[in-house]
């Protein structure tokens, strides 16, 4: 099986940094597994690298699409596998969410029904927060997989339930799940005191660098906040504040309590669902001995 570095971890966990260290070592390139990174212009609010931070190493499924355009779990095994069967360096995919992981990790198979079936008007008609209430009455385990923000998946998931009766994250343990690469999964972690306050401090240098400015010209380009790319964290937020509802604060706060949250759920997921090795991403001893396994288990 082909080898592949994977590097997890909540927001603000030093990925990035490990990440570039890690290419740097094994003549890597880095696939980014970031449900909005892939989108073009939504660079502040999804902390998309810079060029000049990439120290001249490769990056791939960065600004590939535009935001209006659909990006699923399914659309991103098939990219995420395309981009590690093409590398001529060492594969290392960074950050990401669970199930894309998952998808793109293990045979793990999207059913077409679940690609494909139509949303229940009942569903679109609820509001976001209700939306999420009612997943997390019928398919608690799945809900622990979707952000509260992401109405796409939340409807298809209940519209799933309510036409066959059966829940989508039962359908997903039915699966085998087998690894296809010998994949080492590193995990940065840290205190959760101090990964709270990296939270907030990468929030308040994101509205520093115009983050505001970022989604009004978006808004002004055409792209609304029902876009697929306007759906996560640190850019629905905004939807208030553009509606008049509420004031920039409040976005900011939004933003922090949602990313903390966020982080929350990904610790809980990566440690039930994937062999995951961590280590303190702030200590330089932790990360030097991480280092060195994985500089051996590439070697082997």
């Amino acid at each position: 099986m082909k080898k592949v570095l994977v590097i997890v971890g909540p927001t603000a966990s030093g990925k990035t940094a490990f990440s570039l260290d890690m290419a740097e070592s094994l003549n890597g390139e880095i696939i980014s597994g970031d449900s909005i990174q892939v989108y073009r212009s939504l660079d502040i609010g999804s902390g998309k690298i810079t060029e000049s931070e990439m120290r001249g190493i490769p990056h791939h499924l960065i600004d590939v699409l535009d935001p209006h355009e659909r990006y699923s779990a399914a659309d991103f095994q098939k990219a995420a596998r395309k981009e590690i069967d093409d590398c001529q360096g060492f594969p290392i995919v960074c950050g990401g969410t669970g199930l894309y992981l998952k998808a793109c990790l293990y045979d793990y198979s999207f059913s077409e029904e679940a690609e494909e079936t139509p949303a229940d008007p009942e569903f679109e008609a609820m509001d976001t927060e209700k939306l999420y209430r009612l997943l997390m009455e019928r398919d608690p385990l799945q809900a622990e997989k979707i952000h509260p923000n992401n109405r796409r998946r939340m409807i298809r998931t209940l519209t799933i339930f309510k036409r066959t009766g059966k829940r989508q994250s039962e359908t997903e343990q039915e699966q085998s799940h087998q690894m296809i690469y010998d994949a080492w999964i590193a995990g940065c972690t840290m205190p959760r005191e101090i990964l709270h306050a990296r939270i907030e401090q990468r929030v308040c240098m994101m509205f520093e660098e115009g983050l505001e400015r970022e989604v009004e010209e978006l808004l002004d380009q055409g792209v609304s906040f029902d876009d697929p790319a306007m759906r996560g964290i640190g850019y629905q937020e905004f939807r208030p504040y553009f509606e008049h509802k509420t004031e920039l604060d409040s976005v900011k706060e939004e933003i922090i309590r949602h990313s903390r949250q966020y982080a929350r759920r990904q610790y809980t997921w990566l440690n039930h669902q994937m062999p995951v090795h961590w280590f303190e991403s702030l200590d330089p001893d932790a990360c030097i001995r991480m280092k060195k396994e994985i500089l051996a288990w590439a070697k082997q």
